[in-house]
């Protein structure tokens, strides 16, 4: 089993990393932009970088894939799976959203969804808890947090789906 060692880098993002097999140190530096930052350092000496690489959030998607995935998301979604009942989505809003222009609060998702959104994503940045003034745009990416059936309809509410199946009309006989 290989350790996995995480250190939060303020004002930059997260690092993680870990000895490999060959007296390396091999990570990941996941700025807040999106961007990544492959290194290799000596074991004795993990802050001395021999190698890095920087890759923007498209290549490290591609690397991340042809790697077979992610520890880090794996252990984010088992985190999440040891909190029973929570669910978590990163839900993209379309162009055809009605939120579009419109502030958060108008969505009255945790009335109608009981789900939260705790961040936006937006131009390569997060905007942490963001409040009901919030304008919301085609193209943001929102967090939200609710029960999985909670967080399903949030993502139709938020493209402007109906949240409920319309009732059939039954036909009357005379």
């Amino acid at each position: 089993m290989v350790k996995l060692d995480e250190t939060s880098l303020p004002g930059v993002g997260m690092r993680y990393d870990f000895d490999g097999r060959f007296g390396k140190r091999v990570g990941v530096i996941t700025h807040r932009d999106g961007r990544r930052e492959l290194f290799v350092s000596l074991r004795e000496d993990p802050d001395s970088c021999a190698q890095s690489i920087v890759l923007d959030e498209k290549e490290s998607e591609v690397v991340a894939d042809l790697l077979g995935g992610s520890t880090v998301t794996r252990r984010m979604a088992q985190s999440m799976q040891d909190i029973e009942g929570l669910a978590m989505d990163w839900l993209p809003l379309t162009e055809g959203t009605p939120f579009n222009g419109q502030p958060l609060g108008s969505t009255m998702l945790r009335t109608r969804t009981g789900s939260s959104i705790v961040a936006v994503m937006r131009g390569g940045g997060a905007i942490p808890a963001p409040g009901p003034e919030f304008i919301l745009r085609a193209g943001d990416t929102v967090v939200v947090v609710g029960t999985a059936e909670g967080v399903t309809r949030a993502a139709r509410l938020l493209n402007g789906e109906p949240l409920e199946k319309p009732a059939k009309a039954l036909a009357v006989a005379p």
